[in-house]
């Protein structure tokens, strides 16, 4: 069972790595190819990076990444949290990308611009002959939905999921994520009764004071050797012969 559960919460976090790590990848590679007119009536060619066409997707992506670290030490009221924004984070992303596919050419307008020098949508309209779509853009839309995925697994396997690990918790906390207080109130629930309490009452007794006969009796030899010593200086022998 154990086993078990740390299975699915490695596939939870290997879905979020590989969700964010799509998106991300997906930002640096073109998505649109477009086909102009300049004013000279020369056909040139126009190439749109994903990061120009969704600027927000490389900073969701990266969030994505982030998360993935945090949900993997977070504890159960936290790990609720994080899910939830990794739902949030794979919707942002996907709603990034379809919005682009939705209309290309607004997505690459700056792009155009720059490049041609014109302004203006329908003028820019007028400068496209065709465009492409390439297949990255739902590269980005697949990783949004796998981040979504992910987290939505994070809350449905909450109970599921192995605790952090010892190395994040107190220094004192249980092995089964207790606090300190709770383990040290059980350990002194759990005390054995001690050797002094199973001894029934006479046999106590006469260990006590055997032990006590046994301190007392070396602290008379020195006192009564001390005596003699001093005695034998007072007569000026010497009590190390």
């Amino acid at each position: 069972m154990r086993t078990e559960n740390r299975r699915i919460k490695y596939l939870t976090l290997l879905a979020l790595l590989v969700g964010s790590g799509l998106g991300l990848l997906s930002a640096t590679q073109t998505w649109f190819t477009i086909q102009v007119t300049d004013v000279a009536n020369h056909a040139g060619t126009v190439t749109v990076a994903g990061s120009a066409a969704a600027p927000a997707l490389t900073a969701l992506s990266l969030a994505g990444l982030a998360l993935t670290a945090a949900l993997a030490i977070a504890g159960p009221a936290f790990r609720v949290v994080l899910a939830l924004l990794g739902i949030l984070l794979g919707a942002s992303i996907v709603y990034s990308a379809l919005a682009v596919l939705g209309d290309p050419l607004q997505a690459a307008s700056a792009a155009i611009t720059s490049a041609t020098g014109v302004a203006g949508e329908a003028s820019l309209r007028k400068l496209v002959q065709s465009t492409t779509t390439e297949f990255w853009p739902w590269f980005a839309v697949l990783g949004g939905v796998l981040v979504a995925v992910a987290g939505a697994l994070a809350i449905v396997f909450l109970r599921a999921w192995p605790g952090p690990s010892r190395k994040y918790q107190s220094r004192f906390a249980g092995e089964d994520g207790r606090s300190a207080e709770e383990t040290l109130a059980g350990l002194d629930a759990e005390e054995p009764e001690t050797a002094d309490d199973a001894e029934p009452g006479d046999e106590r007794e006469a260990r006590e004071a055997a032990e006590s006969d046994a301190q007392e009796e070396p602290t008379t030899l020195d006192r009564d050797s001390a005596i003699d010593s001093w005695d034998e200086l007072s007569r000026g022998d010497d009590p190390t012969r």
